[in-house]
């Protein structure tokens, strides 16, 4: 990474405007869909509206995890981050940010995170969310995604704790449905973003990120998507089959994976990026409605 932007003077700036360059680094929107699965989680587990002050609670220390990961990994990522064209204007590459304050931002918030966790929760979601930052910092960002095409599918778990973390800050444990929720997620991962790779297969060819579109190819990464959706429809089986959820989930998984599954298999036959497109906006609502329906399947027990 350059040492630059290190020495670079940042400009006198309103605190607004400041305290916006710090909130993007956070990169809000991607924390957005990991609380989604962690309140549906504390649904679950609960069998119903956990206490409003739980979950409250819960979600803060996950927003405040999540935030801390994506602050190192902008930190981490600055260098890059220069030479994409769609992370271009992040503070980090713009200079309204300098590296070690970002630093700094990012380890108190997972300092904070952690107070929050053992405060208001428990020890085992605070172990949870700290195992999250450590794969997507550690595993993901600086280990795998400069190294390995697989980077997605390895480093995707963190992005698979957040159920775990509503669970056990519901129940104090983690139960088969949660590991269920792990799985689901976790397979999810790699077509959601592979789909977003192929769109963004310039980006990482500039800077030498070894994506899957880049080092394989376009036509093998749609290939990946489709079987991909295919182990993700068989694992949402799965928490029917344990009998963890029942008919209602049961035949939302089923439409959901059937949309899915058509929609993969339509990126892979035409190679068109607006079908590449579509399969990524897809892929979003298809996690909040699958949770949304197991969340509801454990409340009605159907």
């Amino acid at each position: 990474m350059s040492s630059d932007a290190l020495t670079t003077p940042v400009k006198h700036r309103s605190l607004a405007a400041v305290a916006a360059d710090y909130i993007a680094l956070t990169k809000p929107m991607i924390i957005v869909w990991l609380e989604i699965t962690t309140i549906a989680a504390m649904v679950m587990a609960q069998r119903g509206l956990p206490s409003l002050s739980l979950v409250g609670t819960t979600v803060l220390g996950g927003w405040l995890a999540a935030a801390a990961s994506n602050v190192i990994n902008c930190w981490y990522d600055r260098d890059i981050d220069s030479t994409m064209q769609r992370t271009r204007q992040r503070p980090l590459v713009a200079g309204t940010i300098r590296p070690a304050h970002a630093f700094i931002f990012g380890i108190a918030l997972l300092v904070l995170a952690n107070a929050v966790f053992l405060a208001g929760v428990n020890l085992l979601s605070a172990l949870l969310a700290d195992s999250a930052f450590l794969i997507y910092v550690f595993v993901y960002t600086m280990w795998l995604k400069r190294r390995s095409p697989n980077n997605i599918v390895l480093g995707g778990a963190a992005g698979a704790i957040p159920p775990l973390v509503g669970w056990a800050a519901v129940q104090g444990h983690i139960g088969l449905a949660a590991f269920a929720c792990f799985a689901i997620v976790f397979y999810w991962t790699p077509p959601h973003f592979w789909a977003l790779a192929l769109l963004l297969d310039r980006d990482y060819s500039s800077v030498q990120v070894p994506m899957l579109p880049v080092v394989r190819g376009g036509a093998l990464t749609r290939l990946h998507i489709v079987l991909y959706t295919v182990i993700l429809s068989a694992v949402t089986m799965l928490p029917f089959a344990m009998r963890s959820f029942g008919w209602i989930y049961f035949w939302s998984a089923l439409l959901l994976d059937g949309i899915f599954f058509g929609l993969a298999l339509k990126c892979s036959l035409t190679q068109k990026r607006s079908d590449a497109r579509l399969l990524f906006f897809y892929s979003l609502a298809y996690l909040a409605l699958l949770f949304l329906a197991m969340s509801i399947d454990r409340v009605i027990h159907i």
